[in-house]
């Protein structure tokens, strides 16, 4: 009978390259910025503002499309500060319990005994081989029931 083959993708995490060695990713986001570098020129035409707006911009435009963070893409680890920023840093204990209250709390109940726990006899060698015989045979050899559960002194009780 032939066997099926199957190709198992590989590299599934390696963007596919569109232009020379930029990916789409990419390439949208410096389409993106250039854009935005563009739109700022146009609004303020002084050069000194293109300057103090456009380079930051075009810097966060190249780090969003070329920075890798621990071998990730940068966006994954803006995400990441963002959601780590929304969390709180601090747990506070909203503590609404008096002085009272918690020595009351704190006070212990009487400890209940313990129930006696059956000390059981050591198996005997004829008790044993039994035994064993009913697990390798799995369950087909029965032999005496009552010897078996319930010891060689007691009788089964229904």
């Amino acid at each position: 009978m032939p066997r099926n083959q199957f190709v198992v993708p590989q590299f599934l995490d390696v963007e596919a390259k569109i232009i020379g060695p930029i990916t789409a990713r990419q390439f949208v986001i410096m389409l993106g910025t250039l854009l935005l570098e563009f739109v700022i020129y146009r609004v303020f035409l002084n050069i000194l503002f293109v300057i103090l707006l456009g380079v930051p911009t075009l810097a966060i435009g190249i780090a969003f499309a070329f920075a890798k963070v621990n071998g990730q893409p940068f966006h994954y680890m803006v995400i990441s500060v963002i959601q780590t920023l929304r969390r709180p840093g601090k747990r506070v204990w909203d503590k609404t319990l008096t002085d009272a209250d918690l020595r009351v709390a704190m006070k212990k109940d009487e400890i209940a005994e313990a129930p006696v726990r059956a000390i059981k006899k050591p198996l005997e060698r004829s008790r044993l081989s039994e035994l064993s015989m009913v697990v390798n045979t799995g369950g087909v050899y029965v032999g005496d029931v009552d010897q078996l559960c319930y010891g060689q002194n007691h009788s089964r009780k229904t």
